[in-house]
């Protein structure tokens, strides 16, 4: 056989586009959608704007089996992807009725989960101030394995932390993670809700912090934290004069970076939902008597899905 310059080259050639190939991120088919309370009127909003996703927020202690079933044919009415149902609180609270209450509400999300077809539950960890990281975590271990885990199980329904450093949390950055997937063994039953507005808020890096941990990422907040340097130069991060140096932002307003944040999400492929959190001050109120999204709301939502519509790929049922 005679080996040519042109063999060679298309030798070459042809390895090259196989290695491309194989180097090629996986499709990333992102679900994109809002957050808000649960009613008939938010569902069309979220639907008729071009939306394919929603968490929600109901209280799981006033659902019945007959409002159960109605909620379930509207959500499978809209064709929309419900990816979590939010649970704040403390599930490790130090007062023993606080504690034993937040589990019993816990313990009826994850069920309502599991008769809605929705795949976790989302909120906080837990916390008991004044206790060390180690102590804490071993605590939030036996709630969740004595108390969650078999109706997890049952279910097939996820717990999932956001970052959040305001409330009752010791999942609110890599710290704490790492601490809690350590303990728990990498359950297949916990996971992360992913928010980076939180993360800037706490002058972390988004971007590493979803690098490092995308394998745990089941779900996504997508809400931007605004600096205010102007305040914050002058008055520190703990101000004496209790002035407010960040506020949240819908995407875009704040100092999230957006690219490089979707990037390790694309690169990883994520497939699941990532729903605007609208908690910007110049888009409220948010509610109306009838817990339906005001105008001024939705506005918010709209601006927010114009700026993601130029970094995503269009959205996917």
């Amino acid at each position: 056989m005679t080996v040519t310059r042109r063999s060679i080259l298309t030798t070459i050639a042809a390895t090259a586009a196989v290695q491309a190939q194989r180097n090629r991120p996986p499709g990333w088919k992102p679900k994109l959608g809002t957050l808000g309370n649960y009613t008939e009127a938010n569902v069309d909003f979220t639907k008729a704007e071009g939306f394919t996703s929603m968490e929600l927020r109901l209280d799981p202690m006033k659902q019945d089996d007959a409002a159960l079933a109605a909620i379930k044919d509207k959500m499978q009415r809209s064709g929309l992807y419900f990816s979590s149902l939010a649970c704040d609180g403390n599930h490790i609270d130090p007062d023993p009725a606080k504690r034993a209450r937040q589990i019993q509400i816990a313990k009826k999300s994850i069920e309502v989960c599991g008769k809605l077809g929705i795949p976790a539950i989302a909120g906080q960890s837990g916390k008991i101030a004044g206790q060390s990281l180690g102590q804490q975590v071993d605590e939030v271990v036996k709630v969740y394995t004595e108390n969650y885990f078999p109706l997890c199980e049952q279910y097939k329904v996820k717990i999932l932390w956001e970052p959040y450093a305001g409330g009752p949390n010791i999942g609110t950055g890599p710290v704490g993670w790492e601490a809690l997937f350590k303990a728990f063994h990498d359950s297949p039953n916990v996971g992360l809700q992913f928010d980076p507005s939180h993360l800037v808020w706490q002058f972390m890096d988004p971007v590493q912090a979803a690098r490092d941990f995308v394998s745990k990422i089941y779900d996504v907040h997508l809400k931007d934290t605004e600096i205010l340097w102007h305040i914050l130069r002058r008055t520190g991060i703990q101000p004496v004069d209790n002035s407010r140096w960040w506020r949240f932002r819908v995407p875009g307003y704040g100092s999230v970076d957006w690219k490089g944040f979707f990037s390790v999400l694309a690169e990883a492929g994520y497939q699941g939902a990532m729903n605007i959190e609208n908690e910007d001050p110049f888009y409220g109120p948010s509610y109306d008597q009838q817990q339906n999204f005001t105008e001024s709301f939705k506005r918010g939502f709209r601006q927010a899905h114009e700026f993601l519509k130029t970094l995503i790929p269009p959205v996917s049922g």
